[in-house]
């Protein structure tokens, strides 16, 4: 069970350490139990080959930090892609049948449409820690991507549940933009896909801040984009910290992504899901979000 300050919980505070900075929230420093609870992805109906890879559960303590309120935007990583003239070329995305490699897309036109309050997305993990770089010099506070101890205690703010709105999957929609009936509606190729059985309104991916925030007043932690976090991959818990720092042991050309994104079911839209990718791979709904440490 997560130990957090009540009062933090109730009324989040946010702050930008610039005018066109992300927006802030100060996360408290607390303990909670980190992995998929027993019996979760059984009954989730996790696919057996990617079981254990969010287990064994252990505890794990937070120091405070603040994280983004929301995903990084494409506006935002406008600004650093022309302050540091950073070139982003092709981009692996959903052809109607099949996800493949196409050199004509990136952040900027990443196969559907979006504007500048949406999540940016065909970034790589080498984009995203380039960008809190950037950041960390213009501020001179220091950014970084969450580590994957620091997200799931954030995502979960609290709870204990399969995802922070409860175990309900027909909730998704208020909370979260996930693969629904909207994505059968608007997306092709889509027919087959197991969904929540609810429409959120967007068939690919919302402007941020669209969907109710967590207790921590965060908000898109599950859904509309996947986070890289910093930690390198590794195929389960097993020696990892319990200390909310990033695992710098493991495979590092591979770094652990979370969250799940518009095109997730509800076994990839929850608190304890993990995957690992490729730091040089962009995928057209893959962002992230920033921490900065207080």
């Amino acid at each position: 069970m997560a130990i957090a300050a009540t009062a933090a919980m109730a009324q989040p505070q946010s702050f930008r350490d610039c005018a066109d900075c992300p927006e802030m929230v100060a996360i408290p420093a607390g303990r909670f139990t980190m992995g998929a609870a027993p019996g979760e992805e059984l009954s989730e109906g996790l696919d057996p080959g990617f079981h254990h890879r969010s287990e064994p559960q252990r505890e794990v303590r937070v120091r405070r930090f603040s994280a983004g309120k929301y995903e990084i935007t494409r506006r935002e990583f406008l600004a650093f892609a022309r302050a540091t003239r950073r070139e982003s070329e092709g981009c692996s995305i959903w052809a109607g049948t099949d996800f493949v490699f196409d050199g004509t897309k990136d952040w900027r036109d990443p196969g559907y449409p979006q504007d500048d309050r949406h999540p940016v997305v065909c970034v790589s993990w080498e984009d995203a820690t380039a960008y809190t770089g950037w950041l960390s010099r213009r501020t001179g506070k220091r950014y970084r991507l969450l580590t994957e101890a620091e997200w799931e205690y954030a995502a979960r703010a609290g709870t204990t549940a399969t995802r922070y709105w409860g175990d309900a999957r027909e909730e998704a929609c208020a909370y979260a933009n996930v693969a629904d009936r909207a994505v059968k509606k608007r997306v092709r190729g889509t027919a087959d896909w197991p969904i929540f059985e609810c429409d959120d309104g967007h068939g690919y991916t919302a402007p941020v801040g669209s969907y109710r925030p967590n207790a921590f007043g965060l908000h898109d932690m599950l859904g509309n984009a996947w986070e890289w976090t910093q930690d390198c991959w590794n195929e389960n818990y097993q020696g990892a910290p319990t200390d909310g720092s990033a695992w710098t042991t493991g495979d590092c050309e591979l770094r652990a992504v979370r969250g799940g994104s518009w095109e997730d079911s509800p076994v990839g839209a929850r608190s304890a899901y993990r995957v690992g990718s490729p730091v040089v791979i962009r995928v057209f709904l893959r962002g992230f979000r920033v921490a900065r440490d207080d």
